[in-house]
Order: C-alpha cells, then sequence, then structure tokens
C-alpha cells in the first residue's frame, strides 16, 4: 500500500499552523527511521507568524523530500539534490539547516570529513536567527552524538572545538556544557589530562553560586562533573582526591542523572570500601553500580559484578550474591562463570 502526501494550513489569527499529514512521495519503511535522532519531527509544527497570509514554500519542500529520497540509492546525487535546496531558499531557514543535515550525514558516511565539516560550519550560521534555539539546539546534540562513532579523535575535537566557538554569542548554557562534556570525554579517552583539567574547571565554574560554592540546584551537571573527575582521577590512581569527590556526589540530592554517571560513581566508592576493608559497604556500592550499568547497557556491568562476588566473598556473607533478580541473569555468564563456581 502506498501513502502520498497532503501539506495543509489552518489560519487563526496571528497563528498558523502548518502540518504536513504525510510526504509527497510513497512512504518507505526507511522513513519511519528518523536520521538525527527525530530528524523530520518538525514537519508537524506550530509557527506564530504577524502575517496571516503567509505560505509554506512549496518548493523548498519537495526539494529537500526529492534530495532524501536520493540519499540511500545515489548519496552523490543526494548531495547535489541538498545543494539545490540551499540555493532555492535564498534567505536562511528551516529547510536549508535540514538540507545542511543530511548533507553531513552523508558527507560522514563517505568519509568525506573536511566536507563534511565546510558544511557543518555552514550549518552553525544558520542557529542564531534562521531555525528556532530549542531546534538547533536538539540538532547539533543529535549531529555530536552521530559523529561520535567516529575514530578520528582530531575529527572529533574539530568538531567539538568549532562547536564551543560558534556558541560564545549564541549564550545556550545547556548546548555549551554538553559540547564541553563530549570535548572532556574525548581528553579522557586521549589521556591529555591537562586540557581535560581546564575542561573541568570552566565546568564547575558554570555550577557555582556567587560564592564560589557548588551549586545543588545544578545537581545533575554536578554529578556528571564529578563522573567525569573520578575517570580521570582513577586514570592517574589518586586516591585521595577519588575519595573526596564520591564523598562529594553523596551530598547532592536534587538529581536525576543518567545511569551511567551514577555508575561510575558508586563504582568509585566500591573500590575506595575495598580498599579500606570496609567490605559490607563495598558490597552495596559494587551492587548499586551494577544494577546502573545494567539500566543504561555499559558493559562495565560485568566488571562490577565481579567486584560484587569478591566483596560477597570478603565479608563471608552466607548469602549468594546471583540470588537477587537483577544478577540472576549474569550466573552463567562466560566471564564471570570461574567467579560463580566460587559461591556457589
Amino acid at each position: 500500500m502506498q501513502y502520498y502526501a497532503e501539506t495543509g494550513v489552518v489560519f487563526g489569527g496571528a497563528v498558523e499552523l502548518r502540518f504536513v499529514c504525510c510526504l509527497r512521495r510513497p512512504v518507505k519503511m526507511s522513513d519511519m527511521e528518523d536520521d538525527f535522532m527525530c530528524d523530520d519531527e518538525e514537519d508537524y509544527d506550530l509557527e506564530y507568524s504577524e502575517d496571516s497570509n503567509s505560505e509554506p514554500n512549496v518548493d523548498l519542500e519537495n526539494q529537500y523530500y526529492n534530495s532524501k529520497a536520493l540519499k540511500e540509492d545515489d548519496p552523490k546525487a543526494a548531495l547535489n539534490s541538498f545543494q539545490k535546496v540551499l540555493e532555492l531558499e535564498g534567505e536562511k531557514g528551516e529547510w536549508g539547516f535540514k538540507a545542511l543535515k543530511q548533507m553531513i550525514k552523508i558527507n560522514f558516511k563517505l568519509t568525506n570529513f573536511p566536507e563534511m565539516m565546510s558544511r557543518y560550519k555552514q550549518l552553525l550560521t544558520y542557529i542564531r536567527s534562521a531555525v528556532t534555539r530549542n531546534y538547533s539546539e536538539k540538532s547539533i546534540n543529535s549531529i555530536l552524538d552521530y559523529i561520535s562513532t567516529s575514530k578520528q579523535m582530531d575529527l572529533l575535537q574539530e568538531f567539538y572545538e568549532t562547536t564551543l566557538d560558534a556558541l560564545k554569542d549564541a549564550k545556550n548554557d545547556r548546548l555549551w556544557f554538553k559540547t564541553n562534556t563530549k570535548l572532556g570525554k574525548l581528553y579522557l579517552e586521549r589521556e591529555e589530562f591537562g586540557k581535560l583539567q581546564k575542561i573541568l574547571r570552566q565546568l564547575h565554574q558554570s555550577c557555582q553560586t556567587d560564592d564560589g560554592e557548588d551549586d545543588l540546584k545544578k545537581g545533575t551537571q554536578l554529578l556528571e562533573i564529578y563522573a567525569l573527575e573520578i575517570q580521570m582521577y582513577t586514570a592517574q590512581k589518586n586516591n585521595k582526591k577519588l575519595k573526596a569527590l564520591y564523598e562529594q556526589s553523596l551530598h547532592i540530592k536534587s538529581a536525576i542523572p543518567h545511569p551511567l554517571i551514577m555508575g561510575v560513581i558508586r563504582e568509585c566508592g566500591g573500590k575506595m570500601h575495598l580498599r579500606e576493608g570496609e567490605f559490607e559497604k563495598a558490597h552495596t556500592d559494587f551492587f548499586e553500580a551494577f544494577k546502573n550499568y545494567d539500566e543504561s547497557g555499559s558493559p562495565r556491568r560485568t566488571t562490577c559484578l565481579k567486584y560484587l562476588v569478591l566483596a560477597n566473598m570478603l565479608m563471608k556473607s552466607g548469602i549468594n550474591p546471583f540470588d537477587s533478580q537483577e544478577a540472576k541473569p549474569y550466573k552463567n555468564d562466560p566471564e564471570i562463570l570461574a567467579m560463580t563456581n566460587l559461591v556457589r
């Protein structure tokens, strides 16, 4: 069965409601896939306009969707077709922004990194006025997440630094924080700890009160900073700093962190308690770390499960750690089977 497009416009006072029921072409299963995490959700949008006689630009819209239809079978032709969207739009707007997002993705797949970088810089010129703040923030985050799969560390660094340069005048604190965090993780992976510490200082300053104290209202961001610091000091084997960071993190209550962040913090606590011979506390922290890593799908869950078994043995507990609902599915995991045999 094939469905074709209808575009409608409903006017009401100063409010213009534009909607796209579907596309002006057959809809394929691949259309259900959103590029860059929900690429086309703005096809359903509510626009406020002083001019209620404004019409959607049908030529631009058609050119965009015709271009998108080419990208799987003929990506180079799609690039040329998306270029026509930019030529047609005249003044910068949403269709040019969407076309540039597609061009970035296609060039990434073609490993044409210089052109991809050039298109990304072009896209960043749209964020101040051509598209809404929320949409630009979401799109840039999605692009950065998408290219983060690359093993080209220099390319990633250029992407993050270019984004930060573009944000100097945009005053988008959330996007600035997220981009700096991504850059910090890159420095961590490259073991460039001096550069990472500089990033961490900037992130800390953005989460402090005028008195220089941690702003506990920014608890989620603070925990993300602490987790990044913990990973750095773990690599440097700085146990004194790790203990201080772990204790600081426990004082933050007003936060809804990603489970991966809490996994890092609780694993740090488990290792600290293990070193200090506090096996019951270590057991508790390793179990919490395991649950958080498991929830986030991190492979660190297996490592923490091994530590959990070790803590269980050291505290001479008669309780089998694999009796818990969360750990039971991993009882016969090949990586930890040798340890499970010890506690049967």
